[in-house]
């Protein structure tokens, strides 16, 4: 049995002088058959064209009357003052070939190009809102300026590299082309790009991080891990400290984030905490006035006292702590405070005759059969003291 095959039949593509003539009479014959309606619709469409640009100009003159400003109100006027002309322009062709019945071909290509107008101007719409709220979350923070200014160029730069990617995407997709390819190749290529620079990423989300968190700012002192300093500038990959040795410390800012943090500066005050041993011979009734003593120290110095008491019976002393808070954030002015009342409590106590404790060893020397050996103090027992 013989099977015979025809040849696939190939898809015929018109001739461009003969499409552009086709438009040509289509047009032709709309202008002469709806003269009326375009004469109408062409009105329309100026006075739609002429509104759209008082409004852009209206928005543009607001927003050079307010620089400045970064209210909710202030980023929608500054996205309306970025309406191009261009879209309306077309805004007013598809209102004039919709209304006055244009034919199929004049609607396709004007229909086309207010696809395109419409998508790219979204796109500029949306870019000077997500920047505009960008600025507006962070402006409050002056200290950061610079550090704003520097990771804005690379968030505008992402910014708008997605979303006219993704205006592509959608023109190329209502143009009738398969975009699937293309998005496949735009997540594959983005996922290589991510790899490659995923240390730098890091660093700079964290830095944004930063930014808009506000877990500490320029001038802040943290502390992290055994390190505690003051901030000196917030940069995109790494934070500079000035430590309390007065050394710069450097440290990434994924790092940083990393480890626990604690703002000093937030505090309205500071604690501190002494212990104190007395030595043992001390007796009971003197030892009951410690915590008293020590509180009137405390307050005499414009400290808030907290606690003072008895905790434990150590190898060489009778230990007592106290507990008082600074009320200052700063450093300097805390260090200073516990300076002078730990010096206060010890001419206090060497005023009231209260001795401080230090490590001792006793040893009692006796025969083989327990006697003790002389000599030793009448009265008493051979003590030798040995001062660790």
């Amino acid at each position: 049995m013989a099977i015979t095959t025809e040849p696939a039949l190939l898809p015929t593509v018109p001739h461009i002088g003969a499409a552009f003539q086709s438009l040509i009479t289509d047009s032709s014959n709309w202008l002469a058959d709806n003269y009326v309606e375009l004469i109408i619709a062409l009105a329309i469409g100026t006075a739609i064209f002429f509104l759209l640009g008082a409004i852009k100009r209206f928005a543009a003159r607001y927003v050079r009357n307010n620089d400045g400003l970064t209210g909710y109100r202030t980023i929608i006027v500054k996205a309306i003052a970025r309406t191009s002309k261009i879209f309306m322009l077309m805004v007013s062709a598809q209102l004039v070939v919709s209304f006055a019945n244009a034919p199929t071909s004049v609607d396709r290509i004007v229909q086309g190009l207010f696809t395109i107008a419409i998508v790219i101007q979204a796109a500029i719409w949306l870019r000077e809102i997500i920047l505009g709220l960008i600025l507006r979350r962070t402006s409050q923070d002056p200290d950061q300026h610079e550090t704003l200014h520097s990771a804005m160029t690379l968030i505008r730069i992402l910014v708008t590299f997605v979303l006219f990617a993704i205006a592509a995407i959608m023109i190329l997709d209502n143009l009738g082309i398969n975009v699937t390819g293309l998005i496949a190749g735009l997540g594959v290529g983005g996922i290589a790009i991510g790899l490659a620079a995923q240390g730098i990423f890091s660093d700079l989300f964290a830095a944004l991080s930063i930014i808009f968190d506000k877990p500490f700012r320029a001038g802040d002192t943290i502390t992290y891990g055994t390190t505690t300093g003051t901030i000196e500038k917030i940069g995109l990959k790494s934070t500079r400290l000035r430590s309390i040795m007065g050394e710069e410390v450097i440290i990434s800012n994924t790092n940083l984030l990393d480890m626990e943090i604690t703002n000093l500066t937030r505090l309205a005050r500071r604690r501190t905490r002494f212990g104190i041993g007395v030595i043992y011979q001390t007796k009971p009734d003197d030892a009951r006035r410690i915590p008293g003593l020590l509180k009137e120290i405390v307050e005499a110095h414009d400290a808030n006292f907290i606690r003072s008491g008895f905790i434990g019976f150590g190898d060489s002393s009778i230990d007592f702590q106290l507990d008082f808070d600074i009320m200052s954030s700063e450093y300097e002015v805390v260090f200073e405070g516990r300076h002078r009342i730990g010096l206060a409590i010890l001419q206090r106590f060497n005023e009231e005759g209260l001795e401080f404790a230090y490590p001792t060893q006793t040893t009692f020397t006796a025969a083989p059969d327990g006697e003790m050996i002389l000599p030793y103090p009448e009265g008493g027992f051979p003590v030798t003291v040995t001062n660790d």
